[in-house]
């Protein structure tokens, strides 16, 4: 525990035989609860898991069992969604919990019986954290590229009460851009600038990294089972976070690589799709926070500047066409005015939005 408050750390891991032994040895004594997700691996993961489940690393003097709401005239509600908690694991990919004594075991061992990503193994784990209503639930890769000994600057803003979500931050590490694989902190560095006006989250610089630590009222706050389950991930959990009006923080942190392990995740496929995730994100996130939620000026300008942009494009095809075949009779005057009224006015209004988006959620980055 930390300061009174329970610490769990779920960890995700996919074909992890060789690193997840010392993820497990290397953890800290004040997590209460490791929750390690086997994410149906095709090796010796699960085996491997199980070994320790025989050890002192299983022992743990902090005991955690469901809340279970007692009924009363007052509180239907939380009835209710005690209710609506309990039936929502079928919307989970189909998973088992190994332990015949999980209420009392420090190693959780949950397997699912397909593969559901890193995002649906991680969902799940906070699935089970916000079952057992930990305090604070940290993230940490199965493949031992993450170091246990900063685990505990991650969880204090949250055991502390200060923020809802604390995420590592690499990128502003002396060595990142020398030690970080060229490929990764360029794709990273582009991920994180399109993520800033995706999620809202303006100040955040590396949005990639899985190192994070969450509140339980911020887990009650989003439906988990919706957590997108690819690489994609870290994005998706940013938007939902904003839309839930959570406050965030990031903490410096070392980039380890190159450990014994090579990254399962594929650059040049995983950012197109991501961008594609965070162009539906943005949408979703102007329309459900700024019109449903609160209405807010920036969802016109948004919309608008959107809208303006789209119609000047027939008439910069028509320039372009104009100089590349040069019809007879024709001048592109006209069409040249419309274009320059229409790209300005398109340009000013998204500037003025994104310049509203960034006062409006300056208030959730402590």
């Amino acid at each position: 525990m930390l300061e009174g408050k329970t610490v769990a750390v779920v960890v995700p891991a996919y074909n992890e035989e060789t690193q997840i032994g010392m993820v497990i040895e290397t953890m800290p004594d004040f997590v209460d609860r490791i929750i390690i997700v086997n994410d149906n691996s095709k090796d010796q993961t699960e085996n491997k898991v199980l070994t320790y489940l025989k050890t002192h690393h299983n022992e743990t003097s902090t005991r955690v069992e469901k809340k279970k709401v007692v009924p009363g005239f007052y509180n239907q509600a939380e009835v209710m969604l005690e209710e609506i908690n309990e039936r929502e694991i079928k919307y989970f990919t189909p998973s088992t919990i190994i332990n015949t004594e999980p209420d009392n075991d420090r190693i959780i061992l949950i397997t699912n019986q397909t593969n559901a990503g890193v995002g649906g193994s991680i969902a799940r784990g906070y699935k089970w954290c916000k079952d057992f209503n930990i305090d604070c639930t940290a993230v940490m890769a199965g493949d031992g590229q993450m170091d246990p000994s900063e685990l505990r600057k991650i969880c204090m803003p949250v055991i502390k009460e200060e923020v809802d979500y604390v995420k590592g931050n690499r990128l502003i590490h002396g060595s990142a851009n020398l030690y970080i694989p060229k490929t990764r902190f360029f794709g990273n560095s582009i991920l994180s600038l399109v993520t800033k006006v995706a999620s809202g989250y303006w100040r955040i610089s590396d949005t990639q990294t899985g190192y994070t630590a969450i509140s339980l009222v911020a887990l009650n706050a989003i439906k988990l089972y919706k957590i997108y389950k690819r690489y994609g991930m870290p994005n998706d959990m940013l938007v939902k976070l904003n839309m839930a009006y959570c406050t965030i923080r990031e903490v410096p942190i070392k980039p380890v690589y190159r450990i014994g392990e090579q990254s399962k995740m594929k650059v040049g496929k995983v950012i197109p799709k991501i961008a594609f995730l965070l162009l539906r994100l943005f949408f979703k996130r102007i329309w459900v926070k700024y019109l449903i939620k609160d209405f807010h000026p920036l969802f016109i300008l948004y919309n608008m500047g959107m809208v303006l942009f789209l119609a000047c494009i027939p008439f910069a095809w028509r320039i372009i066409s104009y100089f590349a075949y040069e019809p007879p009779g024709e001048r592109p005057i006209l069409n040249s005015l419309m274009f320059v009224f229409l790209f300005v006015s398109s340009f000013q209004s998204l500037l003025f939005a994104m310049w509203m988006d960034i006062q409006d959620n300056e208030r959730l980055y402590k």
